[in-house]
């Protein structure tokens, strides 16, 4: 416990408050570790401590060591189906698409405590003590099982006022437009004029993070955004903008939920899990 604190911690001081242990003690366990395994753990750096390349790598197994027992720990002293469920989610997949379903999860598993904390850029889900993440792209986490939730059509989207004042007729003239990037697509409008027979031009655009933020700049008229269809339903009924082109192109990423092998026993997440599946089906099949 007390290597485990001071790697994350970076402190030997911080880790004994964190232990309510003194610095001195965690000093001197930290040696006593060292010297039995016979490897310098940290390089100290005035009031701090970094951890060698031995260190980091030891800091990975024992991180996911404590994990485990956290999770046969959940698992025993909570009931069969209850516990904490903490879960990483994509922020606008969250507030468009899951929050509006999950009242029914909550309802059915009462005495399941569930905690979100948003995610963008990828992390290590071993260390930060999620139980489960949802996740775009490809299934290739280590030491993650994935669970295949749903694909993503995106199209074409803008205002009407701005596809007519351009001239838009087909699919080619998007090419010479301004066009509105999100950062975790880097290639999608590279991808969709390719299948349509078409090179990019070095049109001007905007590049955002986040969908939510895209679509709002397609409503306001400043370029052309490729979004997912399931995510901009609304903006779509209110005709804040419409599909230039109805013709998604297929794409080899999709949406999983992954969950850590350590926790692939743990009942709320097989729960969360189960129930995330299941609509995920409805709604890619509805």
């Amino acid at each position: 416990m007390a290597f485990d604190a001071a790697a994350r911690f970076g402190s030997f001081s911080r880790a004994g408050e964190h232990l309510s242990l003194t610095q001195g003690a965690i000093s001197r366990q930290i040696k006593a570790l060292e010297h039995q395994l016979d490897v310098a753990l940290f390089r100290r750096a005035g009031k701090t401590v970094l951890l060698t390349e031995a260190g980091r790598a030891y800091a990975r197994e024992i991180n996911a060591a404590l994990n485990r027992i956290q999770a046969a720990s959940l698992t025993i002293v909570t009931s069969p189906r209850g516990g904490v469920l903490n879960i990483a989610i994509l922020p606008t997949f969250g507030t468009r698409w899951l929050m509006p379903r999950f009242p029914p999860f909550l309802e059915a598993h009462p005495d399941i405590t569930v905690n979100f904390t948003t995610r963008l850029s990828p992390f290590d889900i071993r260390t930060e003590g999620i139980h489960a993440a949802i996740h775009y792209g490809l299934p290739d986490w280590p030491h993650s099982r994935a669970i295949y939730l749903m694909g993503e059509q995106s199209v074409p989207v803008a205002t009407q006022a701005f596809l007519q004042g351009h001239g838009v007729r087909r699919p080619g003239d998007l090419a010479r437009l301004p066009r509105l990037h999100l950062s975790s697509r880097p290639d999608a409008w590279s991808s969709w004029l390719d299948a349509h027979g078409e090179e990019p031009h070095d049109a001007q655009g905007l590049v955002f993070e986040q969908f939510s933020t895209a679509a709002q700049a397609a409503a306001a008229g400043l370029g052309v955004a490729l979004l997912p269809k399931f995510l901009i339903r609304k903006e779509l009924e209110r005709g804040e903008f419409v599909i230039a082109f109805d013709k998604p192109v297929p794409t080899t990423a999709a949406y999983y939920l992954m969950v850590p092998d350590e926790y692939a026993a743990y009942a709320p997440a097989i729960a969360f899990a189960d129930w995330l599946k299941a609509r995920a089906g409805a709604a890619e099949t509805g």
